[in-house]
């Protein structure tokens, strides 16, 4: 804008010169010339001032992003295990950086702009800043996280690059969740961002406009009352805030005619004598577990909580070295089993995967990761959906000669063919990454499941984990409250279909959200085919 004003004042500064060409001939009116270039001084210098005050906004930008991507590319992987960091990475280079681009727009030197335009083609969309909102607000919810605790950034265990939450973060949240009208989500965050503004927390963004959000998202849950308080401060700091005159008239005549239905109500309960106080009320019995929605279940297992195994059914569950009932590759160099419930039957295998295989696997994945995809069970056409977070990739021997090592040892430790099991897929999943309950197998209702392979359904499920995790993430079964957590290097082993055939529904897992750190898995789906021998068919469907 100065840059603008200084080009249009010398501009008519050049047109006054052109209609006046001959000043020299009058001394009375080259005095008028004195004052047009006092004036282009003082233009000039305020122009040196904004470029003063812009150089110096954008370097302290600069010094600031120079010290942060510094830490982070130390341990890239560790930085962005914590989801705050993960968020705040893709609302910067969606958002942020646009800002600074327009900010230095004008600038005479062009390789600054020229990269950043370049560059910008490989930034994060709108599409992945929501996404990584919202899986914050997935963790918060999964985990019981208070606002507060997120946007400081104390985070349970594992936490190595701590970061805050800004008042633009919070309030960035807060109208994510309000375009999907999440009004409960909305007032979390808007009264976040109003708590570090009273806090002091020097901001681009005004009380105001978070107040008009929050007393709203509070309305829209039914609170009229705590409603009308945030307006009336609102209309303190801004009284000629029309919205905000309008919303107090509407909520003041919504709260009066409520308590007239409360009191009319109270009135109907006192005549009829069936009003009956607090302390007579029955405390609501806890349900089992077993009548738990599926969705608590899940959740209460992703934090520890939920069902537990008896003394007695613990003490069925053991330890072992494991050479599959004397499998020449293993007589010699028997596996490490360990039994981790009983029903349905999940072991684990310890130090079966090497770190140099782990890093291999990992490193031929990458290139290939792509949004991990569901199978529609109505049309069986693959597609993304929200409660399938992560990226995957598929790897076969084609690709490395320790892939075929790898299924060697499956197929050893298993006895199950490996011929007609799926390729190795290898998943990695991003911020608040999680998979909600789903069954590894082929349900009644979707016989043509797997039909295009021609293998039959999932007879078992395979799953290495690649790495640990700090927090979080753990592979849960809702209907019989296990949870198995992520070990690296070690693999977990259960069969989807019992020996009848028919599908266990008891194995419906899901992944839990990746709190802090980084997780990588790895899975083999094993098919029916070619299995005719190696675990024959019962007639019992249970067995």
């Amino acid at each position: 804008m100065e840059l603008l004003c200084w080009c249009t004042l010398l501009l008519s500064y050049v047109q006054f010169l052109s209609a006046h060409n001959d000043f020299f001939t009058s001394i009375g009116q080259m005095t008028d010339l004195l004052y047009t270039e006092k004036d282009l001084v003082t233009s000039l210098k305020d122009y040196i001032k904004a470029e003063e005050n812009k150089l110096e906004q954008v370097k302290r930008w600069a010094d600031k992003l120079d010290t942060l991507t510094s830490t982070a590319i130390q341990d890239p992987e560790g930085f962005l295990g914590h989801p705050v960091n993960a968020f705040k990475l893709m609302k910067r280079l969606n958002t942020e950086w646009s800002d600074l681009e327009s900010l230095v727009l004008s600038d005479t030197t062009d390789g600054f702009i020229s990269n950043l335009t370049i560059q910008r083609q490989h930034f994060p969309s709108d599409e992945d800043q929501t996404g990584a909102a919202k899986a914050l607000l997935r963790l918060q919810d999964t985990y019981r996280l208070d606002a507060n605790t997120i946007s400081t950034g104390d985070l349970p265990a594992g936490v190595t690059h701590k970061s805050q939450m800004t008042v633009e973060d919070c309030y960035e949240l807060g109208k994510i969740a309000y375009s999907e009208a999440d009004y409960y989500h909305t007032e979390l965050w808007m009264a976040q961002a109003l708590k570090q503004l009273d806090q002091g927390e020097e901001s681009t963004l005004d009380k105001v406009t978070v107040l008009d959000y929050l007393s709203y998202a509070i309305y829209q849950q039914g609170e009229i009352e705590r409603a009308l308080d945030y307006t009336k401060r609102l209309l303190e700091l801004d009284p000629e805030h029309q919205r905000a005159k309008g919303n107090l008239k509407y909520f003041e005549f919504q709260l009066e005619k409520q308590k007239k239905a409360e009191e009319e109500e109270a009135e109907k309960q006192k005549e009829r004598g069936k009003r009956e106080t607090s302390e007579k009320k029955k405390k609501p019995k806890k349900p089992s577990f077993s009548l738990i929605p599926e969705r608590k279940k899940y959740e209460m297992l992703c934090r520890g909580e939920g069902n537990k195994l008896t003394p007695r059914r613990q003490s069925r569950l053991f330890c072992r070295y494991y050479d599959n009932n004397h499998s020449p590759a293993l007589v010699l160099a028997p596996v490490k089993q360990q039994d981790e419930w009983d029903r349905p039957y999940i072991v684990r295998y310890l130090d079966i995967i090497s770190e140099e295989e782990m890093q291999r696997v990992k490193q031929l994945a990458k290139p290939r990761l792509r949004r991990a995809t569901i199978s529609n069970p109505i049309t069986g056409v693959l597609e993304t959906a929200p409660y399938r977070i992560s990226k995957s990739a598929w790897l076969t021997g084609d690709d490395d000669p320790m892939i075929d090592v790898i299924n060697q040892r499956i197929e050893d430790i298993t006895g199950l063919e490996m011929d007609t099991a799926e390729e190795l897929q290898v998943a990695n999943y991003g911020v608040g990454g999680q998979y909600e309950p789903h069954f590894d197998f082929g349900r009644k209702d979707e016989p043509d499941a797997f039909k295009e392979l021609g293998t039959g359904n999932r007879i078992a499920t395979w799953l290495f984990y690649m790495s640990d995790v700090a927090a979080g993430g753990a592979t849960v079964f809702p209907d019989v409250g296990a949870a198995v957590w992520p070990q690296k290097g070690t693999a977990v082993f259960w069969y989807n279909l019992f020996a009848s055939g028919e599908g266990d529904y008891s194995t419906r897992h899901a992944a839990c959200p990746v709190l802090v750190g980084n997780k990588w898995v790895s899975n083999k789906w094993i098919h029916e085919r070619g299995q005719e021998w190696r675990r024959p068919c019962s007639l019992n469907e249970t067995d």
